[in-house]
């Protein structure tokens, strides 16, 4: 699993830049790695408030036990990286 500075450069890398929706499938991870992966940022504190998830047309995945699709990461990430 990638480290949390990994996995904001690659949705940086897929997004272009923060806080446009990225898909949760482009991270190219299996559906389980990509719910525990995401699960974990959602259940850290410090962590979850820069993630917001979002449901729309794409695959599904279970975040928190809760349906998403895309996640949008808030710039001000990069104070705790």
């Amino acid at each position: 699993m990638p480290a949390l500075r990994e996995l904001v450069d690659r949705y940086r890398a897929l997004a272009g830049a923060f806080g446009k929706p990225v898909p949760l499938s482009a991270f190219a991870l299996s559906s389980a790695d990509t719910e525990r992966l995401f699960t974990s940022c959602d259940e850290d504190y410090h962590i979850s408030r820069f993630f917001h998830f979002t449901e729309s047309d794409g695959d599904s995945y279970a975040i928190n036990g809760i349906p998403a699709t895309h996640v949008r990461i808030d710039e001000a990430i990069s104070v705790i990286l």
